[in-house]
């Protein structure tokens, strides 16, 4: 597993990138329902979802553009966790 440091905080870096390419080339440069979906999917990889996966997970939603029906998923999702 590959990390990235940001400003002295230590993330998963498959789910930064994941958001980089949600938001970036074609389409409205916003994360939608489906690549929140993606999202959760890269985090539930292993036995659970890690403290630096849920830490990368909240600073993704902070940092990064949704579309309104995908900020309500994955704000859904991510109580669940």
């Amino acid at each position: 597993m590959a990390y990235q440091i940001i400003d002295g905080v230590q993330y998963e870096k498959e789910l930064l990138d994941l958001a980089i390419a949600s938001t970036t080339g074609k389409g409205e440069g916003k994360i939608s329902k489906e690549e929140v979906e993606e999202l959760f999917k890269s985090a539930l990889d292993g036995r659970g979802v890690t403290d630096t996966e849920k830490r990368t997970l909240g600073y993704i939603r902070k940092q990064y553009p949704f579309t309104d029906a995908a900020a309500k998923l994955f704000d859904e999702k991510f109580a669940g966790l």
